[in-house]
């Protein structure tokens, strides 16, 4: 890595710690919302399955945080250590969403204890249920603020830039500027569909071993039709995004479309490959569909990157991780749609075929894949700036030599967590098998509901 310039090192750290940590981000964002799901329909319905399925995945959730304050600790590190020009510029702006992103974190830690240590406490259990609702706002909250930071370095607001230096400061301002209500939601929405589809593909192994326990098969139902809601909004929010992108960030969309040429009528371009003339090839071009995303009418001018200086272009690799990330988006509508049409087909209600099972299966992965392309779509788009219109990355980064080893020490350091925490899991939920604790609880058979 000596070859390396300390710019590029900054950005593969910085890169390697986000690449790590929005995996459990966003299981503890999405994860206490599927637990107050279950825990809710266990006391709706009577039902004590869905209670134990609540009681298991806070279990399983406790790790992720662990793991996930380790994670995010390093960033705020990073953010001093690897970006010292940015964080004396932007450090008033960001001050703020930083301070109540860790508000919100101590309120989720301080109720997630309390939930998990009165489990039968009390004899009403809603009671119970009602803790767990300041740790799923908290964590949702947790995203909302930190989220905010990034909208703020998309399209920064409420300042004046006074010798390098942001003055006449307006937090607020700063904080709900306009790519908060796409981002934040976008994130949120995303995030609960990661983690209902990695629920969902825990019961679908489970089914495919062989386990046809009710237990597995209500987990399957709880959690494929959250997933399926959940993906169903987040599609929704990317249409949103799109907009967005056209009227505030439009080298980003042409960027990602290939879109070279302002115009009307302008053809959304799905895959393909460049040749040297910088011509695209081998693409499916949809007609008149970018001017529709980017404004509802086939007669929306959508901005072309021939507006753009040659210096301030996103890379146009983006438009691969944009047409992964819509595909695997379909995907995730998908297989959950066929399994809520399953129950209308003939036999459906008898038994989930394993194809289907397989995809289920998948669905956890697709999404987490999804959420990883999302951000790098998001930080790649926004390149060469780090502060858009302000700042370049290359202004922001340190200057020091020492960026290679921490690399190192960081990337041993994710490896060591990331295994621990499936080897802690996989020994945890074996040593005490749900079908041994549904029989210590008295609950064998039933009916799925």
């Amino acid at each position: 890595m000596t070859h390396l310039d300390p710019v590029t090192l900054s950005r593969m750290l910085t890169g390697l710690t986000l690449f790590v940590h929005i995996i459990f981000a966003s299981i503890g964002v999405g994860v206490p919302l599927m637990i107050a799901l279950a825990e809710w329909r266990g006391i709706r319905a009577n039902d004590p399955h869905y209670t134990m399925l609540a009681r298991r995945w806070a279990r399983g959730f406790v790790i992720s945080v662990a793991i996930g304050v380790v994670t995010g600790t390093s960033i705020g590190l990073q953010l001093s250590l690897l970006w010292p020009t940015f964080m004396r510029v932007a450090g008033q702006a960001i001050a703020l969403p930083l301070f109540m992103e860790t508000f919100a974190f101590f309120v989720e830690a301080i109720f997630l204890g309390i939930y998990l240590y009165t489990w039968d406490r009390f004899k009403n259990k809603g009671l119970h249920l009602l803790l767990l609702i300041p740790v799923a706002i908290g964590s949702s909250a947790s995203a909302f603020f930190i989220t905010t930071l990034n909208a703020f370095m998309n399209t920064p607001q409420g300042f004046t830039l006074k010798n390098g230096v942001i003055a006449d400061f307006r937090p607020l301002v700063a904080m709900f500027n306009p790519a908060t209500p796409t981002k934040v939601s976008h994130v949120l929405a995303s995030s609960y569909t990661a983690s209902a589809g990695i629920l969902a593909g825990i019961a679908a192994f489970s089914l495919l071993r062989g386990r046809d326990h009710v237990y597995f098969k209500k987990a399957l139902k709880l959690t494929v039709m959250s997933a399926f809601v959940f993906a169903l909004a987040t599609a929704v929010i990317g249409d949103f995004s799109g907009k967005f992108l056209a009227k505030y960030q439009p080298e980003k969309l042409a960027a990602a479309e290939w879109h070279f040429e302002t115009m009307e009528r302008a053809p959304l371009i799905y895959g393909g490959v460049l040749d040297e003339a910088g011509n695209v090839k081998y693409a499916l071009k949809i007609p008149y569909s970018l001017s529709i995303l980017a404004g509802n009418s086939p007669n929306t001018r959508v901005i072309g990157l021939e507006e753009f200086p040659e210096d301030e272009r996103p890379p146009l690799l983006i438009h691969y991780m944009f047409d992964l990330k819509v595909t695997i988006g379909a995907l995730l509508v998908l297989i959950p749609f066929l399994y809520l049409l399953r129950r209308y087909l003939p036999g459906g209600k008898t038994k989930v075929p394993v194809w289907l099972l397989i995809g289920i299966l998948a669905l956890g992965p697709l999404a987490m894949v999804a959420i990883e392309l999302g951000w790098m779509f998001a930080e790649f788009g926004r390149q060469p700036w780090i502060i858009r219109g302000y700042m370049k990355v290359g202004e922001a980064a340190t200057t020091s030599e020492s960026v290679g080893p921490m690399l190192l020490m960081f990337a041993v350091l994710y490896l060591v967590l990331c295994l621990s925490c499936v080897y802690v899991l996989s020994r945890m939920f074996r040593n005490k098998d749900v079908l041994t604790e549904l029989r210590q609880a008295g609950l064998e058979g039933g009916d799925a509901k």
